[in-house]
């Protein structure tokens, strides 16, 4: 049988209702979560680690690193036929588009979760984990790179993002649709993700990147607050096609000047970084400027994509020209 690797980092796929508190907190270790479904050793020879128990908020950029290492190390081994990383929703799709842009094409990586905890009717972490299972041990998904499951959908992790904060369908790729579904008969795939740069070396990320988010008349505090701390990266979420509040050009353009990268992305769910409008604030003046186009990149994702390139020690054009290979711009 296909031998495959699963890795637990906590979330609420680990999560019970601690009767004191009457919260759901993280306490299933992994070997009780894999007991829980024991139809998994009919799909595959199944191998456990525990990376961590924690929510999600607390998944850091430095963390996302020491996972990608561990899961590497288990790809690297001759008879492993794929990875799942059992991981909370809030930030899985932070997790899963780090490791992608760090293992590349390696895989395939399954990222898996539940929306409800283990003490809830209907508590969907089984289902979604043996989806997850069948993703990993298919030789189909061998490409696919790394990749969300849950509610028997395949979305690729540059695309995916959380939609709802409750619901079970949660996750979707915007514009996109996903990869492909999981059903009784196994993996069906629809389509290939977009093809991706090589891998950034697995390095520790830079702190220090921060993302700020434009809103109609906000003042540029934010960004002053950044170049007086001495950031190593800004992140903008813009309006539009990439325009900001016009106060704001003066603050990025003294970001850029003290050497502090700035990435533009849209607050907007879909489309990508145009620059299309002039006039202060406008998107053509920000590119004269030097920012960074981050494409389609969501704001979360772009902060992840600076902080591991920075981590990788280069230069302000080698981070623009990343970018450039990572959004197709």
């Amino acid at each position: 049988m296909p031998v495959v690797q699963i890795v637990t980092t906590g979330g609420t796929i680990a999560s019970r209702i601690d009767p004191a508190s009457g919260a759901a907190v993280p306490v299933v270790k992994a070997d009780e979560l894999v007991a829980q479904v024991p139809v998994l050793s009919e799909i595959a020879e199944i191998r456990v680690t525990e990376f961590s128990l924690v929510g999600s908020w607390n998944m850091t950029p430095a963390r996302m690193a020491a996972l990608a290492r561990t899961v590497r190390d288990l790809l690297a081994e001759p008879e492993t036929a794929g990875v799942v990383i059992t991981h909370g929703t809030d930030t899985m799709e932070e997790s899963a588009f780090a490791l992608s842009l760090l293992l590349g094409s390696e895989g395939p990586v399954v990222f898996t979760g539940a929306m409800l905890n283990a003490s809830e009717p209907g508590f969907d972490g089984p289902r979604n984990l043996v989806a997850a299972v069948r993703v990993a041990a298919d030789p189909a998904a061998r490409q696919l790179g790394t990749v969300v499951v849950l509610n028997n959908e395949i979305h690729a992790a540059r695309d995916v993002t959380k939609s709802h904060t409750t619901a079970l369908d949660t996750f979707i790729s915007p514009g996109l649709g996903p990869l492909g579904i999981v059903d009784d008969r196994g993996v069906w795939l629809r389509r290939q993700p977009t093809q991706a740069p090589p891998p950034l070396p697995l390095v520790d990320p830079v702190p220090g990147v921060y993302l700020i988010k434009m809103a109609a008349g906000m003042e540029d505090l934010l960004l002053r607050a950044a170049l007086q701390g001495q950031a190593r990266g800004v992140v903008v979420e813009a309006s539009g096609t990439g325009n900001v509040y016009e106060p704001w050009e003066d603050a990025i353009a003294d970001l850029l000047a003290a050497g502090i990268p700035v990435v533009v992305v849209s607050r907007c769910p879909g489309g990508r970084v145009t620059f299309t409008y002039g006039g202060r604030g406008g998107g053509k003046s920000l590119e004269a400027l030097g920012v960074i186009s981050g494409g389609d990149l969501s704001g979360p994702k772009a902060r992840l994509a600076l902080m591991f390139a920075l981590g990788a020690g280069w230069d302000l054009e080698r981070v623009r020209a990343y970018f450039a290979q990572l959004t197709g711009d």
